[in-house]
């Protein structure tokens, strides 16, 4: 039960704050990899993976990922569907709160000044995180890691994948992203076998 409130909890905490959408919530989810049992720095990587690669929000993915994860290992199947659930209500929780506020208060909320000022000061912090966010995914693609996030090695295929992938979109950029991800996965495999 403690898990249940604490995954709500921290998920609420990653709704709340990660403004700018879904990369804007790996600072804080790299955070809780370190503070909870619940998934590893190196987990984290695949699931950025796994929840850009399927429909829905990657914040949301990812919460019911690490929400099933973290309570299936205390009780099984039906405490991981729990959990995922739990986690997913905490991360999304906080945006409708903030939707019911600004729709009820909406024509104060355009004019007032403060708000403003406020969106002002929030746009650099968001591109922070997200800059942020896609270091982290960076590193994590193209170093080996070990449980605590170091770096322990150079991942040689997965760099040339990624300077040969980046070479071919900046000269190809008209081509769909969806067939580079699909050339990324074959190689992934191919490099695997």
């Amino acid at each position: 039960m403690t898990t249940f409130l604490q995954l709500f909890y921290e998920f609420f905490k990653v709704g709340l704050f990660a403004v700018g959408g879904g990369l804007a919530t790996i600072p804080f989810l790299k955070e809780i990899a370190e503070n909870y049992p619940w998934f590893t720095i190196s987990e984290l990587s695949d699931m950025i993976a796994i929840s850009e690669s399927t429909p829905g929000p990657i914040g949301v993915n990812m919460a019911t990922y690490a929400g099933y994860s973290a309570s299936f290992s205390e009780g099984g199947l039906l405490w991981g569907i729990l959990g995922g659930i739990i986690a997913t209500l905490g991360i999304i929780c906080p945006a409708i709160i903030v939707i019911c506020i600004v729709s009820k208060f909406m024509e104060k909320f355009k004019t007032n000044k403060f708000v403003e000022y406020a969106f002002y000061g929030i746009r650099p912090a968001v591109a922070g995180l997200i800059t942020g966010a896609m270091a982290s995914v960076f590193v994590a693609a193209v170093f080996y890691l070990n449980d605590t996030g170091k770096i322990t090695g150079l991942n040689i295929p997965a760099a040339v994948m990624f300077v040969v992938l980046t070479a071919l979109y900046a000269k190809f950029n008209k081509i769909h992203p969806v067939i580079f991800i699909v050339v990324g996965a074959a190689a992934g495999i191919i490099f695997k076998l």
